[in-house]
């Protein structure tokens, strides 16, 4: 299902991915809060890469949002030898691709931008290395609010002199904000007016003309605002992260010498054994190789009941045994474990850019220069020209200085996307970035492959019937005998049937297989014929009650083979691929979502239509092979629908890359599937796809609230702020309460 091999992909694809194309090495790209340009997870610096470019990691703690990523940016943007840049703001970890001899370069450079860059030695996977928790005190805080709480009263009770309400104020300022001020005046050297650059050029303004407990209150309320929305946010990437908890660390790996040891997954080897007893999580990926369990996969594929694991079954990295001991024969190493692909995928889906904050993006390049333009003229043309006070006006504009960051606006896309990616994640649904999890409202026509999507993929014995009375017992016993010689899938349904049902197995002799009738072979001295219906008119043992008993299994999708005898029909059999049980549900959920259905299938038509009405869909395509899929879903779009595409197999693979978002059906396990999908649901439950959709249409109408919340609130502080009203403090706490309020309205698809 590697969808760069279809042309056809490129259709729906290259209107999602234009971030990749942004000029992300030049510019004045800021923090998510009052960025001109939010840069995207990789930032390729070089047009043509070296061959001698090495990849070096660091741990910059500091490093937790847009603001530091693009003073790093451009920063080491600007140093030769360096070609590329990844970031990965969820574990705080920079990638830099470069030519240079060792990292000392590198890491200077990003000191004298008041962050610590650790190297982190070997090869080490940020989907292995968790970010550390955010360490900060609340006793600094707590003192300088108490002494710009005091400054306020004494200055409004006036109970003191003037230097104690000012004394009282400056160390309100230096116990929470040289944090602030030092930020501000990095951003400020590099050409970039964040909000540590405007929150310190504000609080300046206002003690330079003599506003001693506002400039302390201000710099308190953002300090406070500030902690507060670093813990919403890293609630937001411990959502991602926590994922990275789901495998131990540890493993009981079989040594050369028979021996069972603990060693680190990290060590554990492709071909290992390993041991899992009841209640542990599973290490790696492997095969089970002895041993039988009932294995909870909810947190790889978001199944509510335990699944069942014997000899041979896959099991997977994260997941826990609950029932019996298990020996597992390792099939990936820790890094290229399903539980480390879902992880990556969902880092990097949270690195791209989705529609909602590209536009946000677009129009903060064009919001935050004019508000700033028009901070400036309130403060030089009133007075200037209209007579005006200029200690009014200047105290106006360092208001406009507060409300013009965006911040509320920007950074409200960012996390509510990361809260959807992260709460689909859980529930065993991936979507590859935010480009599909807004997408999917949009969808009103969904196409669905038949084997494997709606039904099984494995045919079963649904009907038996004896024909006649005296082989009433015996029947099944001598087919399920016949068709354990056979490899066709009807002949293993009739086989499987029997040996589920421990039916006596007769030796069968002169056996011949009949190519597209069927089989023949003689069981105690008699020859017996199991074929289809062809093969019965062959041998000239057709009748008309048959005609119709065979006709009305026929246009129930079923397909019918007969045991035969030289006297005529002994017993007939009918085999389908039964529907899953959840295919019914999700259509129906689907339909009260306004979407309709369509299913794709190389079956025969009236296979097709049948378990079209089993289910529910509109409407159902037989015969049609992969080109033909492909044209339905060109058909349907020259209809004027938005379509989605659900499948499972290779021959999928062009209708899903042409769908507006391609569905893969049971990913995990899958080695291609979670790299090349749209959404890749880890299970073959269909019901994930309307939560898809859900989710989807929440995700849209959360970041709508945010957006219309942020933009009122900034225009209802600039008519009050023009009228003076509106006072330093009471801008920065009405700019981070609708930035908290946001944050946490994004966060609520956690619980989704």
């Amino acid at each position: 299902m590697n969808k760069s091999v279809s042309p056809e992909h490129t259709h729906h694809h290259e209107h999602n991915h234009d971030h990749a194309h942004d000029d992300v090495r030049h510019g004045d790209q800021g923090h998510t809060c009052c960025s001109t340009q939010a840069a995207p997870a990789h930032v390729q610096l070089t047009s043509i890469p070296s061959e001698q470019a090495q990849l070096s990691r660091f741990r910059i703690d500091a490093m937790d949002c847009p603001t530091e990523q693009t003073l790093i940016q451009d920063k080491l943007g600007k140093m030769a030898g360096i070609e590329a840049l990844e970031f990965n703001l969820i574990s705080r970890i920079l990638g830099v691709r470069h030519t240079l001899d060792g990292t000392s370069d590198i890491e200077r450079a990003i000191d004298s931008l008041g962050m610590k860059a650790e190297p982190l030695v070997g090869d080490a996977d940020s989907a292995t290395v968790p970010a550390p928790p955010r360490q900060q005190g609340w006793w600094p805080l707590a003192l300088s609010g108490l002494a710009a709480l005091g400054a306020e009263i004494v200055h409004f009770a006036q109970l003191a002199p003037q230097w104690l309400v000012a004394a009282l104020a400056l160390a309100a300022i230096l116990g929470c904000g040289l944090g602030t001020y030092k930020k501000g005046w990095i951003a400020l050297k590099n050409r970039n007016l964040n909000i540590n650059a405007l929150m310190s050029i504000a609080v300046t303004g206002a003690l330079l003309i003599g506003q001693w407990p506002e400039a302390a209150m201000v710099m308190v309320l953002f300090t406070v605002a500030e902690l507060i929305e670093a813990r919403s946010l890293d609630r937001a990437r411990n959502a991602i992260g926590g994922l990275m908890q789901l495998a131990p660390d540890m493993a009981t790996v079989q040594q050369a010498d028979g021996q069972w040891r603990e060693m680190d997954v990290r060590e554990v080897v492709v071909g290992a054994t390993m041991r899992v007893r009841p209640g542990e999580r599973i290490g790696l990926d492997g095969q089970v190789i002895s041993g039988q369990s009932s294995v909870d996969q909810s947190p790889i594929t978001g199944e509510s009941l335990p699944v069942e694991k014997g000899l041979g079954d896959k099991v997977f990295a994260g997941t826990i045994n609950q029932a019996g001991a298990l020996e597992i024969k390792a099939t990936a190493v820790a890094g290229q474990s399903t539980l480390a692909r879902i992880i990556k995928a969902v880092e990097q889906a949270q690195g791209a850019r989705a529609p909602t904050q590209r536009f946000v993006d677009r129009f903060s390049r064009i919001y935050t220069p004019a508000v700033l333009a028009l901070a400036l003229a309130v403060a030089i043309v009133p007075p200037l020209l209209l007579d005006g006070t200029w200690f009014d006006w200047v105290y106006r504009a360092l208001v406009l200085l507060v409300v013009a960051c965006p911040c509320a606006l920007v950074i409200s896309t960012p996390v509510t996307i990361v809260s959807g990616l992260a709460a689909a994640a859980r529930k065993g649904i991936l979507i590859k970035g935010g480009v599909y999890l807004e997408g999917g409202r949009h969808l009103d026509f969904l196409a669905l492959d038949k084997t494997g999507t709606i039904t099984h993929g494995k045919p079963v014995q649904t009907d038996f019937k004896a024909l006649q009375p005296a082989f009433e017992h015996r029947a099944q016993a001598l087919a399920s005998s016949l068709a354990a010689r056979s490899d066709h899938p009807v002949s293993r349904a009739i086989a499987q049937f029997g040996q589920d049902n421990d039916l006596p197995h007769s030796e069968v002799r002169d056996f011949t297989a009949l190519a597209g009738r069927g089989v023949r072979g003689t069981i105690e001295g008699e020859v017996l014929h199991l074929g289809n219906h062809r093969l019965v008119e062959e041998l000239g043992l057709c009748s008309p009650e048959l005609e119709v008993q065979l006709d009305a299994l026929e246009q129930q999708g079923k397909t019918v083979v007969l045991l035969l005898n030289a006297s005529g029909p002994l017993a007939l059999f009918a085999v389908a691929d039964t529907v899953k049980q959840s295919s019914r549900q999700a259509i129906a959920e689907l339909h009260a979502l306004g979407i309709q259905t369509a299913m794709l299938t190389g079956d025969n038509p009236h296979t097709a239509a049948a378990i079209a009405r089993t289910v529910g869909i509109d409407r159902a395509e037989g015969n049609l092979l992969p080109a033909d899929k492909l044209s339905s879903i060109q058909a349907l779009y020259d209809q004027g629908h938005r379509v989605g595409m659900v499948g499972d197999g290779i021959n999928d693979a062009p209708a899903l890359a042409r769908a507006e978002i391609g569905f893969a059906m049971a990913a995990a396990g899958t080695d291609t599937a979670i790299e090349t999908a749209d959404v890749a649901l880890m299970d073959d439950d269909l019901r994930k796809i309307p939560a898809f959709i859900r989710l989807s249409r929440h995700t849209a109408a959360i970041l709508k609230q945010n957006i219309v919340l942020a933009l009122a609130i900034k225009a209802i502080f600039l008519g009050i702020t023009f009228a003076g009203l509106a006072t330093m403090w009471m801008a920065v706490f009405a700019d981070m309460g609708v930035s908290l309020l946001v944050v946490f309205n994004g966060l609520r698809l956690l619980r989704k």
